[in-house]
């Protein structure tokens, strides 16, 4: 009998119902952004840093630098990224149409230098695929790859927090801000439909400061 009331005092007991169903448990509560890191945005020498450690990370560096380079420079969200093909590249001009998402504006990009010997050279590496970022399958890239290799190469590069991929979007925004580039100018580089939104980079640009202190 002793032995009988120990087992029935250490059993489990049957989860708790609500009108003979038990409820469901609700999923862990996301993080908020400002919580993980002080800024959405990456410098220019961090951009830079994370481009260099994209190549040193996985079998495929030499695709995700350039990839990097591409989402930084032209400020591509995951989606235009993944979907940028072949026929949107005119390696001779050195331009690059870019077809913006969210109800953007598409716009047509010069390509520079370095951009255009990184494009020259995944066109060779994969003849196939009518992607420029595939996978080994040649179809293209999955936005959860993307942001993967962004993390492990904010790792390899020590940015010192979490970093994602629009993180570079918004890096080329201040950037061009932070040049002096004409907000109209930015506005349609970055396909914004209302200019509010390409505002938020010049808003916070040191460079209308530099002139309050004179020593």
């Amino acid at each position: 009998m002793a032995k009988l009331a120990h087992l029935r005092a250490v059993a489990p007991r049957p989860p708790a119902t609500l009108n003979g169903k038990v409820p469901a448990v609700p999923p862990p509560r996301r993080v908020p952004n400002r919580e993980r890191r002080t800024r959405e945005h990456l410098t220019p020498a961090e951009a830079e840093r994370l481009i260099g450690a994209a190549g040193k990370v996985g079998r495929h560096g030499y695709r995700d630098s350039a990839l990097l380079l591409l989402t930084y420079r032209h400020g591509l969200r995951v989606s235009e990224l993944i979907a940028l093909r072949w026929e949107q590249v005119d390696l001779k001009q050195g331009l690059l149409h870019v077809n913006r998402l969210k109800h953007g504006v598409d716009s047509t990009h010069p390509l520079r230098g370095p951009e255009l010997r990184a494009l020259r050279k995944l066109q060779r590496d994969s003849p196939s695929s009518p992607y420029l970022f595939s996978s080994e399958r040649r179809g293209p890239m999955t936005a959860a790859n993307v942001r993967k290799m962004t993390a492990r190469a904010g790792e390899v590069a020590k940015i010192g927090f979490s970093v994602h991929p629009h993180m570079l979007r918004h890096a080329c925004g201040f950037k061009l801000a932070n040049d002096g580039q004409d907000t109209r100018a930015i506005q349609h580089y970055l396909g914004h439909r209302n200019i509010q939104h390409t505002v938020r980079y010049t808003e916070l640009s040191p460079e209308r400061f530099k002139d309050f202190w004179r020593d």
